[in-house]
């Protein structure tokens, strides 16, 4: 079947923190000690890379931008501001782009988010994790509760209304009592935007090896997700994916586009990409991921680690993997529309689904995860692997 041009994204990746976080599996690279970033060779790969994957793609417009990290925010305005240039001046973009930018409050000096504003940036989020200064020291943070009223402050200065916060529960010896505590505090700095993760000890990170004590069992995290959740809707913040809340209209346009199946090119070192063809073909590129290794590569092709097709029998999985995050679901149109597949590729899974309690199907085209579902999503999606 002929497959729609998805929407367009960018994602760009800016791989440097201050200290490696415990729990972190992001690509992300501690700043040496007494050392300066190479900002201005960082943003000129940054832009080799976009025109190095812009070729084939015409005037495709660009929906939104997405600076993460690592932490984004340890670049100064005017590097991202010479980035945002050079896209814009590339690329076609939408009147309304959004363009996020992922920021730490502990590094945030005074005035630094006026200048981004000033250099393209409308949306920000906020890496809080915790408001209680033991948590943040047990996660490894480098920021304390007021780095963070002060950030939030300084971001309504700069009229960046617009804002996320990331907030973690679930955490070493955290009861429901504790959580509600954090999330009162998130909700009373006014975001229009909530991320809420579950801590988990991801393979590689030092938590992994080395776990926290006391952490919550399941069914104790489970309580305390499903009070948080109460909270969040009594505030008017609906859950429309797995991790995110938000008031009417104030979803993140780059992640849904992500869920979505829609496409995005990938810049910067581990940055990856989803790109469709004219075919219909699916593709996928990752960049090499040390900034080191990223940065002495001779051009955009020799920073590309990985470029491979998508396999269609795989399509079906891939698919899932993202658009069951969505509290609405899919159509069965959208889902032929994103792969190029019949409907019927899928019907006997779908059915499978919704036999073991995971599924609710809507008048046979609108397919949701059932609360069932949403608790154990991981065994829904790989009902469809190959």
């Amino acid at each position: 079947m002929a497959r729609s041009a998805p929407p367009l994204s960018l994602y760009v990746h800016i791989p440097w923190c201050v200290r490696k976080c415990p729990y972190c599996d992001f690509n992300s690279h501690q700043k040496p000690v007494g050392t300066e970033l190479p900002e201005d060779r960082y943003i000129e790969a940054l832009i080799g890379d976009l025109d190095h994957d812009l070729s084939g793609q015409g005037d495709r417009e660009l929906v939104s931008i997405f600076i993460g990290g690592g932490t984004p925010s340890l670049f100064s305005p005017h590097s991202l501001a010479k980035l945002l240039a050079a896209i814009r001046s590339r690329m076609p973009c939408v009147p309304d782009l959004e363009v996020t930018l992922e920021a730490n409050p502990g590094t945030i000096e005074h005035g630094k988010f006026a200048a981004y504003r000033e250099a393209g940036i409308n949306r920000v989020s906020l890496g809080v994790q915790s408001f209680d200064a033991v948590q943040l020291k047990l996660l490894g943070r480098i920021h304390s509760p007021d780095d963070v009223v002060r950030a939030v402050a300084e971001l309504k200065a700069a009229k960046l209304c617009n804002f996320n916060l990331d907030l973690m529960y679930a955490l070493p010896a955290q009861g429901t009592d504790q959580a509600l505590t954090d999330l009162n505090t998130a909700l009373s700095l006014g975001p229009r935007h909530l991320s809420l993760y579950q801590l988990t000890l991801e393979p590689g990170t030092v938590f992994h090896h080395r776990p926290p004590e006391a952490l919550p069992d399941p069914e104790a995290a489970w309580e305390i997700q499903a009070a948080c959740q109460s909270l969040l809707q009594e505030r008017g913040f609906s859950q429309y994916e797995v991790s995110a809340y938000a008031k009417a209209g104030q979803q993140c346009r780059h992640n849904v586009n992500y869920w979505k199946f829609g496409d995005y090119l990938g810049i910067g070192a581990g940055a990856h990409g989803k790109l469709t063809d004219s075919a219909g073909r699916v593709r996928r590129t990752v960049r090499h991921k040390q900034p080191r290794q990223y940065l002495e590569g001779s051009d955009a092709a020799a920073r590309l680690q990985e470029t491979r097709d998508v396999d269609p029998r795989d399509l079906p999985f891939e698919y899932m993997l993202n658009a069951l995050r969505l509290r609405e679901g899919f159509m069965i149109r959208e889902f032929e529309a994103s792969t190029g597949l019949s409907g019927v590729a899928i019907a006997a899974t779908l059915a499978l689904g919704r036999e073991r309690g995971l599924l609710d199907g809507r008048d046979s085209d609108c397919w949701i995860p059932s609360e069932l579902g949403w608790r154990f999503l991981n065994d829904l999606q790989a009902l469809f692997l190959p």
